[in-house]
């Protein structure tokens, strides 16, 4: 797997970490979505394991369901704002798992 990214635990440069991911999921064609990535069957799956971590560290009730991969963009970022809002403290393990995501995904 590539070297990890690294992406501050501050929240400011959290959140901009993650709409910069979930801006270049937004624009990826069907194609690159699907595509396997080192470590995942797909972008898009890579994707959606980091929204699924990031809902799990701010304490959803429940798994983040697949969407489908046009989806994975906005559920990074709403699932990046739940945990600045609901568990800050969890921003340095957030931040490692964002920073990987954006290594193999690129």
């Amino acid at each position: 797997m590539p070297d990890p990214v690294k992406v501050s635990g501050s929240p400011e440069e959290f959140l901009a970490a993650a709409h910069r991911l979930a801006d270049r999921f937004r624009a990826m064609p069907q194609s690159r979505l699907l595509a396997p990535v080192e470590g995942s069957v797909s972008r898009a799956a890579a994707g959606l394991a980091l929204a699924r971590e990031l809902a799990r560290l701010a304490r959803a009730p429940r798994e983040l369901p697949d969407a489908g991969p046009f989806a994975v963009g906005d559920q990074i970022a709403l699932t990046a704002h739940d945990l600045v809002a609901d568990a800050p403290e969890e921003l340095p393990a957030a931040a490692a798992a964002l920073g990987a995501v954006l290594a193999a995904t690129a």
